[in-house]
C-alpha cells in the first residue's frame, strides 16, 4: 500500500498539474452493490450523485491527509442544476485513497491498464485512477466538515508537520503502552501515514526489535525514533516514493526508495549496519510482516 511518501509524491504532482483546471466529465466501470461502498464511486447510485456534483467544478488545490489525497473544488453556482443560491460558498472535496494497488495518472489518453475511474479535464488531459485489485476509495466530502467525517476524523497527527516534535511522538506512542512498537507505528489513529515499509526502516535505524513494548522504550529512544521517522519519510519523498510493489507517480514513473532499503524485504541478507554481524529476518507481528536484524535490533 502506498504510504505517506508515495501519497505525498502523488499529491505534489497533482498540485503542479491540475490546479486551476475544471472537471468536464467523469467515467467509471466500477459497479458494486456492497453496502459498505454506498458512499463511494463504486456504488452506481452514488456515482450518479458524485458525477453531478463534480462536473463543471474548478480544482482549487490538492492536499494530503495521511494516505488520503484531497482534491478541493470550487463552490457550485446558483444556476447549476439542483443547486439554490443558498448553496453558494459550500465547497466540496474529492477524497481518494489508493489502498493496496491504486495509482493516479495524469495523461493525454483515456486508455490504460486497470483504469476504473477517469476524470476529463478542461485542458484535454485525463486524470485516471488505475487499481488492479479495486480496493481504492473515491468519495465526495463537504470541504468545511470533511475532518469530522468517518474518513478523516480518527487520524493521528502528521509526522512531518512543522509543529510535530519528539515529545508529541512520545505522547502519541504511549497511548498504547502495551502495544508492540511495529504495530503502534502503523496505527493510523496514533500517527498518520506510516506503513510496513517505513516502520521497518525506522526500527532498523534506531535498533529496536519490532516486538518491543512501548512501555519499555527509554526516553532517548523516542528522540531517535522521531529523528529516524522524519529523516526516512523525507528521504522517501525525495526519492519519489517506493516502487517495490505497484506504486507509480502521476506520470507513470517509478520511485527509487526501494533501492535504499536496509530491512524491508531483505530477508536472509546480511545486515548492512556498520560492525553488525546479523542478518535480516522476517516475522509476522500482529498479522503484519516485519523485517529486522536478528542481532542489533534489541527487544527491550
Amino acid at each position: 500500500m502506498p504510504e505517506l511518501p508515495e501519497v505525498e509524491t502523488t499529491t505534489r504532482g497533482l498540485q503542479k498539474e491540475i490546479v486551476g483546471l475544471k472537471i468536464k466529465d467523469v467515467w467509471t466501470d466500477l459497479n458494486s452493490k456492497d453496502q459498505r461502498q454506498k458512499d463511494a464511486v463504486k456504488n452506481p447510485k452514488y456515482f450518479i450523485y458524485f458525477k453531478k456534483e463534480v462536473i463543471g467544478k474548478k480544482i482549487l488545490s490538492v492536499e494530503r491527509r495521511a494516505k488520503n489525497i484531497l482534491i478541493n473544488l470550487s463552490a457550485p453556482t446558483p444556476s447549476a442544476s439542483g443547486h439554490s443560491p443558498s448553496d453558494r460558498g459550500r465547497k466540496s472535496t474529492i477524497l481518494i485513497h489508493m489502498k493496496m494497488t491504486g495509482c493516479l495518472f495524469y495523461q493525454k489518453q483515456k486508455t490504460g491498464r486497470f483504469i476504473h475511474v477517469i476524470f476529463t479535464l478542461s485542458n484535454g488531459y485525463y486524470l485516471a485512477f488505475s487499481d488492479v485489485r479495486k480496493f481504492g476509495k473515491i468519495t465526495l466530502l463537504d470541504t468545511e466538515t470533511r475532518n469530522n467525517t468517518k474518513h478523516l476524523e480518527n487520524i493521528g497527527p502528521e509526522p512531518l508537520d512543522k509543529t510535530f516534535t519528539w515529545q508529541k511522538l512520545k505522547e502519541r506512542l504511549i497511548l498504547k503502552p502495551n502495544g508492540k512498537i511495529k504495530t503502534v507505528l502503523m496505527n493510523p489513529s496514533i500517527l498518520a501515514g506510516i506503513g510496513n515499509i517505513y516502520s521497518d526502516e525506522i526500527l532498523w535505524r534506531v535498533g529496536l526489535h519490532p516486538e518491543t513494548l512501548i512501555k519499555n522504550i527509554p526516553q532517548k529512544k523516542f528522540q531517535e525514533i522521531f529523528s529516524a521517522t522524519q529523516e526516512l519519510l523525507k528521504k522517501g519523498i525525495n526519492f519519489g516514493g517506493d516502487s517495490m510493489s505497484d506504486y507509480l507517480n502521476i506520470y507513470g514513473q517509478k520511485g527509487s526508495f526501494q533501492l535504499h532499503h536496509e530491512a524491508y524485504r531483505r530477508t536472509g541478507e546480511k545486515c548492512r549496519k556498520k560492525g553488525c554481524s546479523g542478518a535480516i529476518i522476517r516475522k509476522i507481528v500482529n498479522g503484519r510482516s516485519a523485517h529486522f536484524c536478528n542481532y542489533h535490533q534489541i527487544n527491550l
